[in-house]
Order: C-alpha cells, then structure tokens, then sequence
C-alpha cells in the first residue's frame, strides 16, 4: 500500500532539516509517495497567502504530513495546518540522549498536550486603545479526547505506570477546573492511574528532579509552555519533536522554530525533524522502522558528528548522512 505524505518544508530551517527527514525515509525504501507545497513567509510574499488552499487540501488528504516550520506567519500556518488534521493532541517527547551535554542527562518525558482550545483558540478583542482581552476556551469535549488517548497511550505498554495531569485550577477555578476534573473521570473509568500538579510547581520540580515525571497531560498553554522548557534539561530544542495526531491523520513538525539566525548555513540539527519522522513511520504502522530510526539518531548524537547547536562542528548534510549510515 502507497502511503501519500504531504511535504511542507516552510520557512528558515524548515527549508533544511525537512529534506533530510525524507532522505531518511527514501532510505528505508518504504512505498511513500511525497507530495511537495509551500506554506509559510515566502510563499505570503509571492502569493498573498501564507497558507494556500492547495496547501490546505493536500494536509487534508493526505495519510500523514511533515512540516517544517513558518516564521511571521506561524499562527497563520501552524494553527490551520492542525485543524485540517482534525489534530486533538500535540504529542512532545523530551528526552536526554548519550553523548549530548545535557542539564539533567535522566530527563524522559513525554508531554501530551490538548492541541485545540485554550488561549489559542482565537478570542481576542481591543476593546478601546489601553484594554485588550482574551477569552479562554476549555470544553468537556476536548479534555476528553485528550484524556482517552492518554489513557491509550499509556496502557499500550508496559513502560507507563500511569500520568500527572499538569493545570492551574486553583486560580482558573471554572476552565483549568472543569480541564482537570474531565481528565481524572475518564482516567478513573479506564482504570488509570493519575497525579495532579500545578503548572507553577511542576516548572520548579522538573528542573530539580525530572524523574518523577513520565507522561505529562495538560492544557494548551502549559504544554507549549513547560514542553520548551523541558528541551532547555535535554540539550535544547533542536531535540524536540512532535506528532500533532487526529482522528484518521496526523502531522509531525520539530518544535524548534525557523531559527533565522542560521537559517541557510547549511548547519541546522535535523535530529528533531528526523525523529517526527520516526514517530510518522509509527503512527503509520512501520513499527520496526520508526525504532531503526529511533536508534540510527541516538547513535549518531552520541558518537557524532554533531551540529554546532550540540557543541559539534558538522554540517546538517553531515548528520544526515550519519544517520543514514547508521540505518
């Protein structure tokens, strides 16, 4: 069976680390059939639209996407792209490799983030020239959904004993509150254990002993929020990937960002992009090739070479290419 997967490199680094990831993949020698668009600052300035409605369709369509990353337009790109893939939980795994200097080399955490409501959800208004508001969206619904694929996700091994439900329902009584409370009912109908911690007190505890953390289920917000900060314990955030999954597909994108100051010296870490397409190949089913791809990237950060950001003086080719030694 042919797997289409749509392509989308975007802006910055995306033009770079992308096209290593479907390297990676042409070398597995899967039966994938890449579908190449534009989104992002490049293809607004050409075109008038940041994300083009072909764009948008192909998303739509495809099994699965690979994008890159958009830089002014981000909101514009990002938020829509999610939507089309029906994407209800943005999956982030932050996790210490061998070999990279990392603050706390134990860190393993895997952040399940709810992907559609929040703050992000859109609501803003200027009420006069000195007063702007945002109104806060948490329904039932949602914390639902993101609470039964938890529950899925920790139940389909035996590495996960349970989740810690991250909030701040002590001060956001009625949305954090009714986030929280939705969580812990469809936990305890599954039979699955749970623990609960303030967003405030979770930033100090991870730091201090990340241990004690395994899979992390929060708001929108938090996750983006305590996701980067927990990239700062593994050795930054070009070690970052994520799945944004839906009902019946799915995108994967690194959370690093355009990161214009590097942009088009060639010296970009593709490893977070080349994990997201491990964790594309799992979601599809190549079980066996995600781990190959899994084990290829960890060895090649722990013997090199290695890109700037890592203390290394490789190329992102370079990488690239070490990874696909390794496979």
């Amino acid at each position: 069976m042919t797997h289409e997967i749509a392509v989308i490199p975007g802006d910055g680094i995306g033009q770079e680390v992308v096209p290593a990831a479907v390297d990676v993949l042409e070398a597995l020698e899967i039966d994938f059939e890449f579908v190449e668009a534009d989104a992002g600052d490049a293809v607004k300035e050409e075109t008038g639209e940041a994300l083009p409605q072909e764009t948008y369709d192909l998303a739509a369509s495809a099994d699965a996407t690979l994008f890159g990353a958009a830089g002014e337009t981000g909101a514009d790109v990002i938020l829509p792209l999610r939507e089309t893939v029906q994407s209800f939980v943005n999956v982030r795994p932050a996790k210490a490799y061998p070999g990279i200097d990392a603050v706390r080399p134990e860190t393993d955490l895997v952040f399940l983030r709810e992907n559609t409501e929040g703050v992000y959800a859109g609501h803003e208004d200027r009420l006069t020239q000195g007063v702007s508001t945002l109104t806060r969206v948490v329904t039932e619904s949602a914390s639902r959904d993101l609470a039964e694929f938890a529950c899925d996700y920790v139940s389909e091994t035996d590495e996960h004993d349970g989740f810690s439900i991250v909030h701040k329902a002590n001060v956001m009584r009625e949305t954090d509150g009714l986030f929280r409370d939705t969580v812990e009912s469809v936990a305890d109908e599954e039979g699955v254990e749970t623990n609960e911690e303030l967003m405030d007190a979770f930033a100090t505890r991870v730091c201090l002993d990340p241990e004690q953390f395994d899979v992390v289920v929060c708001p929108n917000l938090a996750g983006d929020v305590l996701s980067d900060l927990a990239a700062g314990l593994v050795g930054g955030l070009g070690l970052l990937p994520s799945a944004n999954v839906g009902s019946d597909r799915a995108l994967f994108e690194p959370v690093h960002g355009t990161a214009p100051d590097i942009a088009g010296q060639g010296i970009a870490n593709p490893a977070a992009t080349i994990i997201s397409a491990a964790m594309l190949l799992e979601y599809l089913g190549y079980d066996q090739a995600s781990e190959t791809v899994h084990e290829a990237v960890e060895a090649t950060l722990k013997e090199g070479p290695r890109t700037p950001d890592l203390g290394g003086d490789a190329s992102t080719d370079d990488v690239e290419k070490g990874v696909i030694s390794e496979l």
